[in-house]
């Protein structure tokens, strides 16, 4: 299962100013950016995502309809002994809240940032008066937002549809959920670091999907993992993010743990985004 590249070749956003010939400045020498110029990218890449039905319906759509198809199994709807007695959809709830998080930081963004760099946008940019790194914040902030939605849409239909509780915890809920989103994104802007191009963005993002999906719990709950096996999932960004909403859903605040886990991570692959980042 794996995403089409989001909008590698998608219509660059307009230009707000001359283009750059070869021997431009670079982006560090670039004008002082305006908020003007930066509302006018926000709004080009908006509709650009909006023009994206394959990104719009793997990030929004595809975990929720997910959750209904396994909801839809009778065995899937009946209390589980090594659940602690919820049942397995349940337990799916927050797997696909966080399966849309994957999906938009490491499937949907890395190959839009990468074709941007790869056709010489991001240097273009560094000569007008919005800066390279607005277009890096509008990307964050539309598939973190996607996310987010996603996930609300995830809890609306699992209780409508399938009974499944709200979280009784709702602060540490929304505290978990925005560090394991700052998690994806963080991990989407490394791989857009590493890549050169757009065709390798996807691949290193395919590369990464699948053992995040796996520690997110998406093939088997992460309650229902080897003791061994969950204390290594646990280690990682997805694992403490499904441990920490599990434990916000059943009423507990998220274990300093598992929040901190979110938090080092968050921070590691910031810092190694930002060494290895490059404008062109």
């Amino acid at each position: 299962m794996t995403t089409p590249a989001a909008s590698a070749d998608a219509t660059s956003p307009p230009a707000t100013g001359p283009t750059t010939p070869a021997s431009a400045p670079g982006p560090h020498s670039a004008p002082a950016r305006t908020p003007g110029a930066a509302r006018a990218v926000l709004k080009a890449e908006v509709r650009l995502f909006r023009r994206e039905p394959g990104s719009l319906f793997w990030v929004l759509a595809f975990p929720t309809v997910l959750l209904v198809v396994l909801g839809s199994v009778p065995s899937f709807r009946e209390a589980q002994d090594d659940l602690g007695g919820i049942r397995l959809v349940d337990a799916y709830v927050p797997v696909t809240v966080l399966l849309s998080m994957i999906m938009a930081g490491v499937q949907a963004m890395p190959p839009v940032i990468t074709g941007y760099r790869e056709r010489g946008i991001l240097r273009r940019m560094s000569a007008t008066p919005v800066r390279p790194t607005a277009v890096l914040g509008a990307q964050m902030g539309l598939h973190g937002a996607a996310a987010l939605g996603s996930a609300l849409l995830s809890l609306a239909v699992g209780r409508a549809v399938f009974d499944v509780p709200l979280p009784r915890q709702i602060f540490g809920y929304a505290v978990a959920l925005v560090l394991a989103v700052a998690s994806a994104l963080a991990l989407g802007a490394l791989v857009s670091a590493l890549s050169r191009t757009s065709k390798a963005a996807t691949a290193v993002g395919s590369a990464v999907f699948f053992p995040m999906m796996f520690s997110a719990g998406v093939w088997l709950p992460v309650q229902a993992m080897p003791d061994t096996l969950a204390q290594v999932v646990e280690a990682l960004p997805f694992g403490a993010a499904a441990e920490a909403l599990n434990q916000a859903a059943s009423g507990d605040w998220p274990g300093p743990a598992h929040l901190g886990v979110l938090v080092l991570w968050t921070a590691v692959l910031t810092t190694a985004a930002a060494r290895w980042f490059r404008w062109e």
